[in-house]
């Protein structure tokens, strides 16, 4: 569907080149202000460049231009550089029909073999996945979604960091405290089940330092020399060289967790394409690293541990291998890096979405990857997004102080419930469809209070704020839909084109709102941010309650009105439906 700026531009180029001999490769347009009467602004300033003119004299020479040779603009007004057009509603019923027969509207299908590639969640198997996860995996997935919405073929991906020293801690502790527990014998799920050894051994490992500082060691000694920490260091190093008793005790807790991870995943509504494990692609990576030695983009130190030296490129020098020749997060991500390019040659780009604490990290590995001479290195982005915090504080997982994603979904679908029979509106509704719909209700508020926010900024969460059903919040507008839903269900939908030759100013606002429905998509895809997804449908939903509330939409004796309008509701209906699934945000027929 070509666009009335694109139409508009169309006709202007032939115009400008006959009268003033220059061919302009862009014109630049924008809503009319509130306070000026029209419908689309073309901003003259911008072809001054161009034409050495008085912009108010070139304003009205392209505005009685386009009055006489285009069909849509019937008037137009100049507010200095601006040119304000008045567009005629016949315009905007011929979008709408032009809407209304589109499959999938603002989706583009994509017309490459090329790949895009999405990695998020990437969780350590040591601990369940928390709030902190939950904004990584949310944004991930939504990112996936408008990217693939805006004509990419998406793979959505994660690194599972199944190995490191963090892990060993959790296998230490439950060597000397788990007396055989299990996820069975336990009744817990085995993510939460590894993550209470992984809070045990910080217990138990204070406890050993203080003991050391008692007896006269300095405290950065003790940490070093305590026992717990030092059998865990022996441990990496036996799983590295195969221990056969380690790596069984490995696979045992790193399976309780998959298990786990699995469900939580499932009760996010996020999944995967495919799934890569650090223990693997560290081997791939030091690979990597003694290809830099031998090119002398690497160098040793002394204590054998091996590092890169970007003094040059503004950074600092870079560890890349152990002086006990164990590997390092960079080790495994170099690795990972070239095994996904080896497994999806006709990659065109990928995203990783990572806090913004390894804003760093993410500099060091790209430069690396293009001093080994990958010319694809280029293609690759870090989503760098902020921290979620609570009212009281800062999480810490060693601590234990983090909000469990599994308890906060039900917290959430709990608000939900309560809030919900306060309403009062579910008569009728079996017990099984009240509990999907506080899911619903509950894990949209949660997704949406989260996305509407710009990736960079950080979060202060409050639970109780996002599940209201008023606001900018994910119940309201999914509450709209129902709405919408409820006046659908009263009256079926016509398919026929409609004629109407005048339409209410609130319907020509929700009309246009529609209309930049496609851009805004290529808009979020190009910013990586699900957050002009959530506002733009927020705009929406404003834009059809105040036309609800104020327009009558049954009942008029004009049926060809009514039958407009009907269809109005129904494409306002398909894109908040498309909008928030872009969010991974499901909508309820009724609320």
């Amino acid at each position: 569907m070509q666009s009335l700026a694109q139409q508009i531009s169309e006709a202007l180029k032939p115009f400008l080149k006959e009268t003033f001999d220059v061919t302009i490769p862009q014109f630049e347009f924008q809503a009319t202000r509130k306070e000026f009467e029209g419908d689309l602004t073309l901003v003259v300033f911008s072809l001054l460049r161009f034409i050495k003119t008085n912009p108010v004299e070139l304003s009205n020479q392209l505005g009685d231009f386009l009055k006489t040779h285009n069909e849509w603009v019937t008037d137009y007004n100049v507010v200095k550089g601006f040119l304000n057009l008045c567009i005629a509603d016949a315009y905007y019923v011929k979008v709408m029909n032009e809407i209304s027969a589109s499959q999938n509207y603002g989706h583009i299908k994509p017309d490459s073999k090329s790949v895009y590639l999405v990695e998020y969640s990437s969780p350590n198997t040591n601990k369940p996945l928390h709030l902190g996860h939950i904004r990584n995996n949310f944004l991930g997935y939504a990112v996936a979604q408008i990217l693939e919405a805006s004509g990419k073929n998406v793979l959505k991906t994660q690194i599972i960091n199944d190995r490191g020293i963090h892990i060993c801690k959790s296998m230490v502790a439950w060597k000397h405290f788990g007396v055989g527990e299990t996820p069975d014998t336990s009744g817990l799920k085995g993510d939460k089940l590894v993550g209470n050894y992984y809070v045990r051994f910080d217990q138990e490992y204070k406890k050993e330092i203080d003991s050391l500082i008692s007896k006269g060691m300095e405290i950065e000694e003790a940490k070093v020399q305590a026992p717990l920490f030092l059998e865990a260091q022996q441990m990496l190093r036996a799983w590295e060289a195969g221990d056969a008793e380690v790596v069984t005790l490995w696979e045992k807790m790193n399976n309780w967790v998959y298990k786990g991870f699995e469900t939580t995943y499932s009760n996010l509504g996020v999944s995967f394409d495919s799934y890569y494990y650090e223990s693997k692609t560290y081997l791939l990576g030091k690979e990597l690293i003694e290809q830099g030695l031998e090119q002398s983009i690497f160098y040793k130190k002394d204590d054998g541990s091996v590092w890169v030296d970007l003094t040059e490129e503004g950074l600092d020098e870079k560890l890349l291998l152990r002086s006990d020749g164990t590997a390092v997060y960079m080790t495994q991500d170099l690795g990972t890096a070239l095994q996904r390019f080896k497994d999806n040659p006709t990659m065109d780009g990928m995203v990783y979405t990572v806090g913004n604490e390894q804003d760093y990290h993410f500099k060091v590995l790209f430069l690396i990857l293009k001093k080994l001479g990958y010319s694809w290195a280029d293609s690759l982005y870090h989503l760098s997004y902020g921290m979620v915090d609570l009212p009281e504080g800062k999480m810490k997982s060693r601590e234990g102080t983090v909000v469990d994603a599994d308890d906060l979904m039900e917290e959430m679908t709990a608000t939900a419930a309560s809030l919900s029979e306060e309403l009062g509106k579910l008569e009728g509704m079996s017990n099984d469809d009240k509990q999907l719909l506080y899911r619903t209700i509950g894990l949209g508020a949660l997704k949406y209070f989260i996305l509407k926010v710009d990736p960079k900024k950080s979060i202060l969460f409050d639970p109780k704020t996002s599940i209201d059903f008023a606001g900018n919040t994910g119940p309201f507008i999914q509450y709209t839909y129902a709405r919408i839903q409820s006046i659908l269900r009263s009256k079926a939908v016509s398919s026929q084109s409609h004629k109407i030759v005048e339409i209410n100013p609130k319907e020509k606002e929700i009309i246009k709102q529609l209309l930049s429905y496609p851009e805004i998509i290529q808009q979020a895809a190009k910013q990586y941010s699900p957050a002009l997804i959530a506002n733009y449908t927020y705009d929406l939903v404003k834009l059809f309650n105040s036309f609800y509330q104020n327009v009558p939409i049954l009942g008029g004796d004009d049926k060809e009105l009514e039958t407009f309008r009907l269809s109005l509701c129904s494409e306002v209906a398909k894109v908040i439906q498309s909008g928030l699934g872009l969010l991974g945000m499901e909508v309820p027929e009724r609320m």
